[in-house]
């Protein structure tokens, strides 16, 4: 099986378990792994033929900008509910990096498997 992926998209949106960081959107950072066939799509050479990783990012956007959760995991869970349910992917790998969380870091953040990887 072959991985379509996504590096560093940006969302703006409300995340935080203090009351400061409910009052201002921050930036995440979106992570995607995901299960596909790139052999099958490539004989085609149709979008119509893969995971339209495209459709998958403006999808988890409008989603984040409008989750307002509070932690990290629960985003990452709820976009993988996403891929697997309404793009029918076998597995997906997500990691929500949340940029300048805790002083002194440059990053902190989540990763996730859900599904089952096809050999």
């Amino acid at each position: 099986m072959d991985t379509l992926f996504v590096r560093e998209l940006k969302v703006e949106t409300r995340i935080g378990i203090y009351d400061w960081e409910r009052q201002v959107k921050q930036t995440i950072l979106i992570d995607l792994d995901v299960a596909a066939d790139a052999a099958f799509a490539a004989r085609s050479d149709k979008v119509e033929s893969t995971v339209n990783y495209q459709t998958i990012c403006q999808r988890l956007v409008a989603h984040v900008q409008d989750a307002e959760v509070e932690l990290v995991e629960t985003l990452a869970e709820q976009m993988a509910a996403i891929v697997l349910g309404e793009f029918h992917a076998p597995w997906v790998r997500v990691t929500v990096h949340k940029p300048a969380a805790v002083r002194g870091t440059r990053d902190v953040g989540v990763q996730i498997e859900r599904g089952v990887r096809p050999a």
